[in-house]
């Protein structure tokens, strides 16, 4: 609509005046309705400033950066608080078993294994590497009425008993008594019953990540503060966070706990939070905050469907650089318009 009205206007400025000025130029006149359309059709913003924006996500892209879209490289630019989890985000989500301790004379070469089977059904790092551990001693072990109780363990029957495998959550909830040294233990551990009895637990050892630490002291740098939420025990997370030097980190959370977390921060109408995970039970944190960031290597399918920002890295030294390049993109966009008015002021003038 807009367009055949403009362009029939500028033919009436160029045409018109004949029958109505007393001394008609029509080169005059067409000039006039030149200025007209430039003035009418501002090119240079419909142009410039979508072009700024692609410049940016392109800009991004080479960084090992996925902006879903502009409207992410202006929020990220307002981000003041940065909530990460841990494992694969901080930490490089690659576990090791460090040691297997049992309890009750149960023969490690007879849980082991069946814990292990129990955990080949489930993606969570911690439980790819019981399995990696346990190596070819699952291959002929078939669990039945497998349940994945998220934030807790796994379930099933094997050989007619039935075994957990979880955290020390876990075992609570299913009214295992539990040895007072296995809670004591500072590492993340999976604990094991079998019929109803304490057989064991593993002792799994994750690594933080080379610029983890570099990460958190830039974002400190731009006065953003820092949040960690995790799953694992308090203890783990104290351990982390004193090394990263993170302003504040929160331990044995369930996914709906890191939700509440998130809507606690959001209350202050000041916060505009930005979430980094990777996991499949990240993902409605990812939604809920104001820019979701996802690790792209290690990430689950869910975070990265998400998430709005996809590092794919997973390095987080890329959380600062992603602002970086909101806050350059966004500069250039105000540059573009201002150089913008200013062409239409000049038209103005020099018509004048």
């Amino acid at each position: 609509i807009y367009t055949p009205i403009v362009v029939f206007l500028a033919f009436c400025i160029a045409t018109l005046p004949f029958f109505f000025a007393d001394s008609y130029v029509f080169s005059e006149w067409l000039y006039r309705a030149l200025i007209f359309l430039v003035i009418s059709c501002p090119c240079a913003l419909v142009i410039s400033i979508p072009l700024g924006y692609f410049g940016g996500i392109g800009a991004a892209s080479r960084n090992g950066i996925l902006f879903k879209g502009s409207n992410f490289l202006d929020l990220m630019t307002k981000v003041n608080t940065v909530v990460m989890d841990k494992t694969g985000t901080l930490t490089e989500g690659v576990f090791k078993v460090q040691e297997v301790i049992t309890f009750n004379g149960f023969p490690e070469q007879e849980w082991l294994p069946m814990a292990a089977a129990l955990e080949a059904s489930s993606t969570h790092p911690i439980a790819q590497a019981v399995v990696e551990y346990a190596g070819e001693k699952i291959r002929n072990i078939k669990p039945g009425n497998l349940e994945e109780i998220s934030g807790h363990g796994i379930k099933g029957i094997i050989e007619g008993k039935e075994v957990l495998a979880g955290n020390l959550k876990f075992m609570d909830k299913m009214g295992i008594a539990v040895d007072a040294k296995v809670r004591q233990v500072a590492e993340t551990i999976v604990v094991v019953a079998v019929d109803g009895n304490l057989a064991g637990y593993i002792t799994i050892a994750d690594q933080i990540k080379a610029d983890s630490k570099d990460a958190v002291k830039a974002l400190h740098e731009k006065n953003i503060k820092t949040v960690m939420l995790s799953g694992d025990k308090q203890a783990v997370v104290d351990r982390v966070s004193n090394t990263l030097g993170i302003d504040a980190a929160f331990g044995d959370l369930l996914p709906e706990h890191k939700v509440k977390k998130v809507e606690e921060l959001k209350e202050d109408p000041s916060r505009v939070v930005a979430f980094v995970g990777d996991g499949i039970n990240d993902a409605p944190v990812l939604a809920l905050s104001d820019v979701g960031i996802a690790m792209g290597g290690l990430g689950s399918d869910a975070a990265i469907e998400t998430a709005d920002i996809i590092i794919q890295t997973d390095h987080p030294s890329k959380i600062a650089r992603a602002i970086d390049i909101g806050k350059a993109t966004n500069r250039i966009v105000w540059q573009n318009i201002g150089f913008a008015f200013g062409l239409f002021i000049l038209s103005f003038c020099k018509e004048a």
